[in-house]
């Protein structure tokens, strides 16, 4: 792991102490993401309840800034304003690249209809289905590591060539079994475990937006 990436995680061990234990893992999954983004592809992100606003939140600082800016590239200011000066001009200014994640709980209609007409426990499978591509990486956020509707999505990415990283609490997990690299978080009750999910995607999208929009060491 790069210096920078490496500096990230030893200031979340030093706020978090208790993340020593999955340390390793955080790093490794970080690497997943890290690969996968520099190969073109994405982050898709599932959990439930308060997981399911962890995933929306996950998506909301990687499709926009984090903390470091990240400007459209010049060539892409050209091409805005060859199509309206004035709009492009305002658009050049304000547009911020992104690192592509989708959050499988935010489409109520799709979400909905799928569920009423077809199946509930597959609910993010069929997304993952519709919206992955070999090389994308899942997000399972999970904190029991056992919710059906997580697991069905991680058969249909392991099916699909879709790598999976499973963000879970303490215990051994059916999460944890099927996952390429699980981060248990060290609690066992869910709002314990929230409480450390957060900083450890923080920390994801922090080593993230270094690696591709540079900015200054920590």
């Amino acid at each position: 792991m790069a210096d920078k990436m490496k500096a990230h995680l030893d200031v979340l061990i030093e706020r978090y102490p208790q993340l020593e234990v999955c340390k390793e893992d955080i790093a490794r999954a970080y690497g997943l993401m890290e690969e996968t983004y520099a190969n073109g592809g994405k982050l898709l992100i599932a959990g439930n309840g308060g997981s399911a606003a962890d995933a929306e939140h996950i998506a909301g600082e990687l499709m926009k800034r984090f903390e470091k800016p990240r400007p459209v590239t010049a060539d892409f200011v050209d091409k805005l304003m060859a199509v309206d000066p004035e709009r492009g001009t305002k658009l050049a200014k304000n547009l911020e690249r992104s690192l592509t994640a989708i959050p499988l709980v935010a489409h109520e209609a799709l979400t909905t209809a799928y569920i009423n007409d077809v199946d509930s426990l597959g609910v993010f499978a069929q997304q993952l289905y519709g919206y992955g591509r070999a090389g994308d990486v899942f997000l399972g956020i999970s904190t029991s590591g056992n919710s059906e509707n997580i697991l069905n999505a991680v058969v249909a990415a392991r099916a699909m060539g879709i790598h999976v990283v499973g963000l879970t609490g303490a215990r051994e997990s059916k999460l944890s079994l099927m996952a390429d690299v699980t981060v248990k978080a060290p609690a066992e009750e869910t709002y314990l475990i929230q409480e450390l999910h957060l900083p450890i995607y923080h920390c994801w999208c922090h080593m993230l937006e270094d690696k591709f929009f540079g900015g200054e060491s920590v």
